[in-house]
């Protein structure tokens, strides 16, 4: 399936450790975790932890409440495919050999040896919290997310696409890190993005934030 191209190019706004204020925000609704949140994003993807490392080209597609990731070597040959959707979660691998289990951290733990957060980075992959747990954010002078910590997670943005009128800035960069894991994505560019990103769409959180500093 073809998609349009939303944003292309190289040109990014780089974010150099600006934050200017922290907030807590508190648990929202489960009405926050629907709307039109389709995407569809390739970049580049590395993990590294005290085991190994592992570094391949994704696409990621996501649609309501299913997701297909594929993992690609450089010479464009699949290494893993991760699908989840209602009637549970899969990953195969090059062999092939197919495995399953309850959910997609649990799976990748077991299977390739680091945790993949897919509940959250489904939200921190587009600059945002994941609403149903407490999150703690730090914003730069212009209430932009540069930092997110959330579930036992740091999520560090460093550079964002160039922002369109009434649209947030997609994350071009950022890198995750918990305990002795760090997994970083390059987004090369985003595909069939949905309302979400709209500014008009993305402002509820603030309602719940508290200031402490």
């Amino acid at each position: 399936m073809l998609f349009p191209i939303w944003m292309v190019g190289c040109a990014v706004t780089e974010v150099r450790d600006n934050a200017v204020k922290t907030v807590v925000i508190q648990p929202g609704p489960e009405t926050a975790m629907g709307g039109d949140n389709r995407y569809t994003l390739v970049g580049r993807f590395s993990v590294h932890n005290m085991q190994q490392r592992f570094s391949a080209t994704i696409n990621w597609r996501h649609h309501a409440n299913e997701d297909q990731i594929h993992f690609f070597s450089p010479l464009g040959q699949t290494i893993a495919r991760i699908e989840q959707d209602v009637t549970g979660v899969r990953l195969v691998t090059a062999e092939p050999a197919l495995y399953q289990a309850e959910n997609v951290e649990q799976l990748t733990q077991q299977v390739l040896g680091w945790m993949l957060p897919l509940s959250g980075l489904h939200f921190w992959v587009r600059g945002m919290h994941f609403p149903l747990t407490i999150a703690e954010l730090d914003l730069d002078h212009n209430g932009r997310i540069v930092a997110i910590r959330q579930d036992g997670w740091k999520i560090q943005y460093s550079a964002f696409f160039p922002m369109k009128v009434g649209m947030l800035e997609l994350p071009k960069l950022l890198e995750l890190s918990r305990d002795n894991l760090k997994i970083k994505l390059m987004i090369d560019r985003w595909l069939d993005v949905g309302d979400w990103h709209k500014k008009s769409v993305a402002v509820e959180w603030r309602s719940r934030a508290v200031k402490l500093r």
